[in-house]
């Protein structure tokens, strides 16, 4: 009898303890089904929160990347001003120019540079028709790197008569005066012009002024007779670069 109420007492005790852990999961499974769309809620909420930070960080970089292409293009646009200007147009050196490169003119690396095409200068000496590069005589030859007495010549000399007229091969402003001795000692006066493009002396000449600005065509001076000094010459004047290119395809 005693076995049989301590095995009673036993059962109910379990039968007890699986009665009070089913009520203490219910409770809690309850307990999550109330506050789970709370939950979810709030992590929705998050979510679009971050969704929308996101999308704002993505918008603020592709409006800067924007700003900034369109900053490059227009500081290009203003860059190339200088060459547009002139004529020209902006390319790599790598590319055949149907004129003359100048730097300097162009945005972007150094082998972009602006290429010009060649205008011919105007007719320099009055009562020409043309610019004739002087031939060859007993003092030598007028055309560029020609071997003359004592040197080549890097410049180029033009036909004009003795005190004839020079005028202004193009637009520009006179840079004041220039000279240079040649081998034998004879000084060669004259007067730089210069503009956005060309910078010429031009010697065997005697300017009315030195300074200013003046038209293509606009009279500069007059020619320096040569012959009193070298008898049987050409008379001419005689142009040069100012970096010692040939100025051949301009005239």
């Amino acid at each position: 009898m005693l076995l049989r109420g301590y095995l009673s007492y036993a059962t109910i005790l379990l039968i007890s303890y699986v009665l009070f852990g089913c009520a203490s999961e219910r409770d809690r499974r309850k307990g999550e089904i109330n506050h789970s769309p709370a939950k979810n809620a709030d992590s929705a909420i998050k979510g679009m929160r971050n969704a929308a930070k996101a999308d704002d960080r993505r918008r603020s970089d592709a409006a800067t990347r924007r700003k900034e292409v369109k900053k490059a293009e227009s500081k290009r646009r203003r860059s190339d001003v200088g060459c547009v200007s002139l004529g020209g147009i902006c390319q790599t050196d790598r590319f055949i120019c149907q004129g003359r490169y100048l730097r300097d003119k162009c945005s972007g690396p150094a082998t972009r540079l602006c290429c010009v095409p060649d205008g011919a200068w105007s007719v320099l000496c009055a009562g020409h028709y043309n610019n004739r590069v002087r031939g060859c005589d007993l003092h030598g030859c007028g055309a560029f790197n020609s071997r003359g007495n004592h040197d080549l010549q890097r410049a180029v000399d033009l036909v004009c008569s003795d005190y004839g007229t020079v005028n202004a091969p193009f637009s520009g402003s006179l840079a004041g005066p220039v000279s240079q001795k040649d081998p034998a000692g004879f000084q060669h006066d004259g007067v730089k012009l210069v503009n956005d493009v060309h910078c010429v002396k031009i010697f065997n000449i005697r300017p009315f002024r030195y300074i200013g600005a003046v038209a293509q065509g606009d009279t500069l001076g007059y020619v320096l007779p040569l012959q009193e000094r070298f008898s049987g010459i050409t008379s001419h004047l005689k142009l040069r670069m100012c970096d010692g290119t040939d100025p051949s395809p301009f005239i």
